[in-house]
């Protein structure tokens, strides 16, 4: 947590700066530097659970006594209704509201806590809250007062976050005459020790104070101070409120003067001011009577939870703002409106520390890849179209105001960008996102023209039987797993062999092939599948083999891995996919698949592939558990390596598809990158890689062939293969992937207006006999495999099939 630029005395001496106009440039500054622009809000159900408390705010309504109420608790039932209409309309927070231990002050709750079955209040809070997660998804965000160190670790269980308002350090308000006069729970040191326990619990927090209840300006700045420093000793205070006085009616302060809007707008730039940058600061909307904007002017980055379906309780005489019209607001201010989680960014990325275990899974799946809500339901790989949020998340409405126009103008300069620069690419929304895809775009006309390529492929999947247990993995396959798509199997050689006649009778150039690692191959087997392809038909282009591949051929024969690839090469080698890529980034690979090699291996055995002659493609797979700055990295890393080499054919982003991926049902993967993320890839991919890697391709099997078409008009200038048979996507959920023939690529590219020319695999024009077979080709004969029990291995010494290992 870095720490605020303001030192006491100058916090101090903001009580002079009467006019807030004086203080916002700054406030805006500070703003700025961490949130760009930015405002956040929080899609939410307000759950009432009960409004019973044992204090006595003078100027509360939302606490009322037995009499009033129906029940002294909502029901299971009750809530789950509140939590289901909210998911319903796209919410992702349960907001739980509820009075500070109403059992130690009424008898009618202990009764109805006993006959539930529970000890006390926070004890029931703890089981709906698990109800709301389970049932629903929706993320429960906890006001429950007052709490012991014991009270936030359970809680925490089924809570990425929780609150506690300060509402006033000064415990004068507390006095006789005060409006926390005989409220025991608003002690201004009670309720700093309840934030320093949630601290130590590593909880994120947000807190805040309450303006124009009787406080002094003075006391405002000693209450913002007393939390920065608790912001600094922990870092769990993710978000801080600056909350106007409403005047009531039925209560004591019902004929209190209200802060003018003016005072509230000079809090929030103090606020600003005197936080740490990394602290949130929000104004709830439905409660500022001015110009929304000038809330924003002021220095806020966030307008709280938002509910489209439940009223404010405890402001109910003032509705939420419609998302469309605060939306509208935010961009005249010139910021974006994005969605976010109960718990903030950089503690969605940072699950560890900050997230028990049990809420993970949640908060991952309604997660982005900057720690942000995930809007919208299309996912890669999936025939579901997209949504309207998926396409206001790709609309070009919001204005800019942000460093990415200064980025852009870098790259086009030809100058490179750092990883942090290039991660801050990602972020761009509204008019920042329109602007990175027209520049890559136009940095595609100017680098290849207007064609369009694609290559007739055919796929061979040679064998789903793999020795690794990569944790996104769908495809492969082993005798002991029994709820799998599709069979253990491997193909044998003269089906190889008749599958590349095939393929090249249907006016395929090359053909691509790559398997599991299976136990019983070792490096003759894939040079026994290269010469079998090449037997079939010596013309064929042979693309197949992974790094990993590669490497276990290698240390099977203990060969060298660059005498193994030459002894590839001898055998009909052309080229190298670029795939178990995955992220290069050891971080990230330690979880998705541990006992993969590391990035510097993976990139050693490219280098040497390309020393020797071989290209390779370079791929990344995105969107599961990693971030921008992940992406980044890689990005770089392919970057540097083909400044070296110059043996990379082309950069293929490849969204991760989630359905049958083993990480993401065991809830420990995102659903797959937002398709803003994936069009912003390809067209940073674009910018970030030129001039070194010109040729950008689309996975139509990802991402089916409307977004497809859609890269094509962002920086990309390749289709791929028509792939006449793929398995791994499809195995791992996907829609898509047996074919899409040269004529409906044609059709596809024709639409736009772009010039379509079927290409080999480097990149050179195919002739126009191999064009003509291409587009009359019969329709593919069935495939056959061997399954696993009856299959033998191509290079190793048979076995009993009882002891054929998986």
């Amino acid at each position: 947590m870095s720490r605020s630029c303001l030192s006491r005395a100058e916090a101090f001496a903001l009580e002079q700066i009467t006019d807030w106009r004086a203080l916002a440039p700054q406030a805006q500054v500070v703003r700025n530097q961490t949130w760009g622009n930015r405002v956040s809000y929080s899609r939410k159900v307000f759950i009432p659970l009960t409004q019973l408390c044992r204090d006595v705010c003078h100027y509360c309504t939302f606490a009322h006594t037995p009499n009033a109420l129906a029940r002294a608790y909502l029901t299971p039932e009750e809530v789950l209704d509140i939590a289901r209409a909210g998911q319903a309309q796209g919410c992702k927070e349960a907001l739980f509201t509820l009075g500070d231990q109403p059992e130690a002050r009424y008898r009618v709750a202990r009764e109805a806590l006993e006959e539930m079955g529970f000890e006390n209040t926070l004890a029931y809070l703890a089981h709906v809250a698990q109800l709301v997660l389970d049932e629903t998804g929706l993320l429960p965000h906890l006001n429950p007062g007052l709490m012991s160190a014991e009270d936030f670790q359970k809680l925490k269980s089924v809570a990425p976050s929780m609150g506690i308002m300060l509402e006033s350090g000064s415990e004068r308000l507390c006095q006789k005459g005060g409006p926390h006069y005989g409220s025991p729970d608003k002690l201004p040191e009670r309720r700093l020790q309840s934030l320093r326990l949630a601290g130590e619990a590593k909880v994120p927090m947000t807190s805040g104070i309450l303006i124009g209840i009787g406080e002094t300006r003075r006391e405002r700045l000693e209450s913002l101070w007393q939390l920065r420093e608790l912001a600094e000793q922990y870092g769990h205070l993710q978000e801080v409120i600056v909350q106007n006085f409403r005047a009531k009616p039925g209560t004591k302060m019902a004929a209190a003067a209200e802060p003018g809007m003016d005072d509230l707008c000079w809090t929030i730039a103090c606020a600003r001011l005197i936080l740490p940058p990394e602290v949130s600061i929000q104004a709830p909307p439905n409660l500022y009577q001015g110009d929304l904007t000038e809330l924003i002017a002021a220095g806020i980055n966030d307008w709280g939870g938002v509910s489209p379906v439940t009223p404010d309780h405890v402001n109910p005489e003032a509705p939420w703002p419609h998302l469309a019209h605060l939306a509208e607001e935010t961009e005249r201010a010139g910021a974006v409106l994005v969605e976010r989680l109960t718990a903030y960014p950089r503690f969605v990325q940072n699950p560890t520390t900050w997230l028990a275990e049990s809420v993970q899974p949640a908060v991952l799946r309604l997660s982005d890849g900057g720690g942000w809500a995930r809007v919208g339901q299309w996912s890669p790989g999936s025939e579901q179209s997209a949504n309207s949020d998926d396409l206001a998340d790709i609309s070009g409405r919001a204005p800019g105001g942000t460093a990415i126009p200064q980025l852009l103008a870098r790259l086009q300069q030809g100058e490179a960008l750092s990883e942090a620069e290039i991660a801050e690419l990602f972020t761009a929304r509204g008019e920042d996102f329109t602007r990175i895809c027209q520049a890559a775009d136009n940095l595609r006309q100017q680098s290849v023209g207007a064609s369009v390529s694609f290559a007739v492929v055919r796929n061979i999947n040679y064998t789903n039987i793999c020795q690794y247990q990569c944790r996104f993995c769908a495809f492969s396959k082993g005798r002991a797993h029994e709820n799998l798509r599709g069979e253990p199997y491997r193909v044998e050689l003269d089906e190889i062999a008749r599958r590349v006649r095939e393929a090249w009778d249907r006016g395929a150039t090359e053909v691509c092939m790559q398997g599991g690692i299976h136990p019983d191959f070792d490096g003759n087997t894939y040079l026994e599948i290269c010469r079998a392809a090449k037997a079939a038909v010596p013309e064929i282009h042979v693309h197949a083999f992974s790094p990993l591949e590669v490497a276990h051929g290698a240390q099977t024969l203990g060969l060298s891995v660059g005498d193994y690839l030459r002894e590839l090469k001898a055998a009909g080698l052309g080229s190298l996919p670029g795939t178990a890529a995955e992220i290069l980034d050891d971080q990230v690979r330690s979880l998705l698949a541990p006992d993969k090699m590391p990035t510097d291996e993976w990139l050693a055995i490219v280098r040497q592939a390309h020393q020797l002659g071989l290209c390779t493609t370079a791929t990344i797979m995105f969107g599961h558990i990693d971030g921008y700055q992940h992406w980044a990295r890689h990005l770089q890393k392919i970057r540097t390596l083909q400044a070296e080499t110059g043996g990379f054919t082309e950069f293929v982003p490849l969204p991760f598809v989630h359905m049958e991926a083993p990480m993401y049902l065991r809830g420990r993967a995102r659903r797959g990158p937002t398709l803003r993320e994936t069009l912003l890839m390809h067209a940073i991919a674009r910018l970030v890689l030129h001039p070194l890697i010109t040729n950008i391709q689309v996975s139509w099997v990802k991402l089916g062939p409307q977004w497809a078409q859609r890269c094509l008009q962002l920086g990309v200038n390749d289709l791929g293969g028509t792939l006449m048979n793929e398995s791994i996507s499809r195995a791992a959920g996907a829609s898509y992937g047996q074919e899409l023939p040269p004529a409906a690529m044609i059709e596809l590219i024709d639409a736009l207006g772009r010039s379509p020319r079927q290409r080999n695999t480097l990149y050179q024009t195919v002739a126009e006999a191999d064009q003509q077979r291409a587009l009359q080709a019969a329709e593919l004969i069935a495939t056959s495999h061997t399954p696993l029990r009856r299959q033998r291995p191509h290079a190793a010494a048979a076995q009993p099939e009882s002891e054929l290992p998986l």
